[in-house]
């Protein structure tokens, strides 16, 4: 046993070289269930590990994480997305360690890193109900893809779905509860299980789509080719950007993403009187404080108190 021991301890390093880096991230990423989770740490790896090979012969320690902090606050990046980076760092070097590549004092040195103080909340981007509506359009296209485009956005604004979310949703997802049609027992972000009621406008969206497509099981957005054909089992969250993009360009509104488009869901239904337990439980946050920041709702834009401070120019 104790030669066992040994004979690990003397093959952990302190300078890991690309091979043990690409070696440990894959270990990250097959612990991760969701392959949201997936993308997202494995993009902050591999920004790490073109860091970290920068410099030759750079100890991969508590001193060298603290560097790269510094390095990304320098860049101006946000708290949230420099918390990331660091946790996948973290992640990367408890790997590390589990596999005997890397000294447990090392690893745990790494943890102790703390992540940036976030300095305010980032405003964010939604739309109003007016763009909102230029978005959807008045009325849907004739043309199998913008059925389909339409139920996506319906689905995305009213409903505050992630992409991932809308990808993943089969026929038989929709049913009725309460007199009321829903998406049942959802599985989101970490796995978290909810059900998410759908407005009647929105679910008119989809039946459009799905009657236009003969799609009558399985996956409800697939593929359309140029020729206006369906093809294929599904579409992926590349496509949902796409998607929004497109639209966005059509309504001439900057800079829109799809995750804007769930905060709009959430900022629409704080200004029209929902509550804000039910606008968390209808968008799948662990944390009614991530919904705050979604809303921005201790923030009035609209009535602003510098407004009318008795100082405007005639």
């Amino acid at each position: 046993m104790a030669h066992r021991k040994t004979s690990k301890r003397s093959k952990a390093k302190a300078t890991l070289r690309l091979a043990d880096l690409e070696h440990s991230k894959n270990a990250v990423l097959h612990s991760l269930g969701a392959a949201s989770s997936q993308e997202s740490y494995g993009h902050a790896i591999d920004e790490f590990i073109g860091w970290y090979c920068s410099e030759p012969r750079l100890a991969f320690n508590r001193t060298v994480v603290l560097r790269y902090r510094f390095f990304l606050e320098q860049k101006n990046l946000a708290p949230s997305t420099i918390n990331v980076r660091l946790a996948a760092v973290r992640r990367l070097a408890y790997e590390a360690s589990d596999t005997g590549l890397l000294s447990p004092d090392l690893a745990a040195g790494i943890r102790r890193v703390k992540g940036a103080k976030p300095l305010g909340v980032r405003i964010g981007n939604w739309l109003t109900v007016d763009q909102s509506k230029t978005l959807l359009g008045e009325r849907p296209s004739s043309s199998l893809r913008g059925k389909r485009d339409r139920a996506i956005l319906a689905l995305l604004i009213g409903c505050g779905l992630r992409r991932a979310e809308v990808v993943g949703l089969e026929t038989e997802d929709f049913q009725i509860r309460e007199e009321h049609c829903v998406i049942a027992d959802l599985i989101g972000k970490g796995k978290h299980i909810r059900t998410v009621p759908v407005p009647r406008w929105a679910k008119r969206a989809v039946d459009e789509w799905t009657t236009a497509a003969g799609i009558n099981t399985g996956a409800i957005f697939r593929r359309v080719s140029r020729l206006d054909k369906i093809w294929g089992d599904s579409i992926t969250p590349k496509a949902i950007w796409h998607v929004v993009k497109a639209a966005a360009r059509r309504a001439d509104i900057k800079n829109l993403a799809p995750h804007d488009l769930r905060r709009t869901c959430a900022r629409l239904c704080h200004l029209a009187g929902g509550e804000l337990e039910q606008i968390q439980l209808l968008l799948g946050h662990a944390s009614v404080q991530t919904t705050e920041r979604y809303l921005g709702c201790k923030q009035k834009l609209s009535q602003a108190v510098n407004d009318n401070l008795g100082l405007e120019f005639t």
